[in-house]
C-alpha cells in the first residue's frame, strides 16, 4: 500500500512538471520554467523516497532527499524572487 502511495506521488510530480514545462515553451513565461524545474526536483525526491523506503529499507537516503526537496525549492524561490518586477 505505501509504495502505491509513493508511485503516485511520484506520478503526480512528473505530470506537473511536464505540464508547466510544455506550457513555459509555448508562452515562454520565466515563472513556469522555474515552476516547472521545481517539481521536476520534487518529482526525484519522490523516486528517492521509493527508493529509500521500498527499494533498500535499510539504507537511510533521508539526507539525499531532503538536500533534493531543499534545493527543488530554492529554485522556485529564485524564480518568485527573479519574476518581481
Amino acid at each position: 500500500m505505501n509504495a502505491t502511495v509513493y508511485l503516485l506521488a511520484l506520478a503526480t510530480n512528473l505530470l506537473c512538471c511536464w505540464m508547466l514545462l510544455r506550457a513555459y515553451f509555448h508562452v515562454r513565461r520565466r515563472l513556469l520554467l522555474w515552476s516547472g524545474l521545481c517539481f521536476g526536483g520534487l518529482a526525484l525526491a519522490s523516486a528517492m523516497v521509493f527508493v529509500d523506503l521500498v527499494i533498500f529499507p535499510k539504507i537511510d537516503l533521508y539526507l539525499w532527499r531532503l538536500g533534493i526537496s531543499v534545493v527543488a525549492m530554492l529554485l522556485l524561490v529564485y524564480g518568485l524572487i527573479l519574476e518581481q518586477p
